[in-house]
């Protein structure tokens, strides 16, 4: 049986370029190889037959009431930055682990990983899950199907802990975040011929405004709660496109945006006041032409995580990781996911999360070793 430190276990994972538009399954392969060595049980629930994968193992008995230790084993690309070594070989340098997924968040899968043999060794009562997610980078959409495993096929555990990188500080809020696709359908026409023709982009132009306004709004509403930063619910508009030529009037529009809203915000504002704008402007247009219109759809969400104070998922953490307070991000997680399915779910792991996503991301050891501790802590509870 080969035994990893965590530092050597996060070599290994760091290696496999588990960049989202590639598949993940030569880490699933290393993983399920390592656990057979111990005997571990753990099952596939895909995502992608035969690209994507989602592991869930169990070490300790098969009942219900364990702990869930998730992440997900996804990184975002290199592509065009400028790295000092290699983001595929894990590097040291003055105590700081560099590679890609370092920081977001192999480290953390890392160290579950290493302490499996000593998970085994503890006699546990109830078990220690380990599930490792796919496509968490693009919408938190991989571990979408293992959940609904989860929920309907497996014994329900008591609590989550998502190891996002959090300076080993205790997590139990974020942001919702909801992706949305508009499409404004013109008609085209010689564009001195304006009364002939409805303009998308022009009509995409008052919806940008009317979104505009709801962001100013949602500033001044703020967060009472004063733990979020930025302290208000945001939008943004990432993509647009429309047009074919300067002198014809533009029958096409579309623009991908998004809400970030607080957990316990109105998440039904934002559309009503799109629908009611869609109300008012369509029928000026259908008086130019019937094959026109605006339409708005949500094509990706991931739940806001929701302050659970009185959860044992809060309670466990906080003792595990000896503080006193909890905080909140603004950032997505599967936390919220686990929630929605009535598992109590914070997070809490090693590293920065100013560090993920860019040039030499890394993890400092110290950290890794922090959460050694938190997860030893948090396996006694399954004694």
């Amino acid at each position: 049986m080969k035994v990893f430190s965590a530092r050597d276990m996060l070599a290994e994972l760091v290696r496999f370029d588990t960049t989202s538009r590639l598949s993940n399954l030569p880490l699933i392969d290393f993983v399920e190889n390592y656990l057979d060595q111990f005997g571990v049980p753990y099952i596939r629930v895909d995502y992608e037959d035969g690209r994507k994968t989602n592991l869930y193992a169990t070490i300790g008995p098969d009942v219900a009431g364990g702990i869930v230790l998730s992440g997900h084993t996804d990184v975002v690309p290199v592509d065009g930055q400028d790295w000092q070594s290699d983001p595929f070989t894990l590097t040291e340098r003055g105590g700081k682990l560099y590679g890609r997924g370092t920081a977001d968040m192999k480290g953390f899968i890392a160290v579950a990983l290493a302490l499996v043999p000593r998970f085994i060794k503890m006699k546990l009562k109830t078990p220690i899950h380990l599930a490792l997610s796919c496509d968490e980078e693009v919408g938190c959409r991989g571990v979408r199907p293992l959940l609904a495993h989860l929920r309907d096929h497996l014994k329900q555990p008591r609590a989550a802990f998502i190891g996002e990188p959090t300076l080993m500080k205790v997590v139990n809020g974020h942001k919702s975040a909801v992706t949305f696709n508009t499409e404004i359908k013109g008609h085209e026409a010689h564009s001195s011929l304006t009364d002939q023709g409805v303009n998308a982009i022009m009509v995409a132009g008052e919806v940008l405004t009317e979104i505009n306004s709801l962001r100013q709004e949602l500033i001044a509403i703020g967060d009472p709660s004063g733990r979020y930063d930025p302290p208000y619910s945001t939008i943004h508009v990432g993509l647009i496109k429309g047009g074919t030529a300067k002198n014809i009037i533009p029958r096409h529009c579309e623009f991908q945006w998004e809400t970030r809203l607080l957990p316990n915000a109105d998440r039904n504002l934002v559309p009503a006041r799109l629908e009611a704008l869609r109300l008012k402007l369509e029928p000026g247009m259908k008086a130019v032409a019937q094959d026109v219109g605006i339409s708005t759809k949500s094509i990706n969400e991931v739940p806001g995580l929701m302050p659970e104070p009185d959860s044992e998922a809060e309670h466990l953490a906080l003792h595990a990781a000896g503080a006193n307070a909890t905080h909140a991000v603004s950032y997505c997680t599967e936390a919220g996911l686990f929630q929605s399915i009535g598992i109590p779910s914070v997070i809490c792991g090693p590293g920065n999360i100013e560090q993920a996503h860019k040039p030499d991301e890394y993890v400092e050891e110290s950290q890794l070793a922090l959460c050694e501790t938190y997860l030893l802590k948090l396996a006694e509870s399954c004694l």
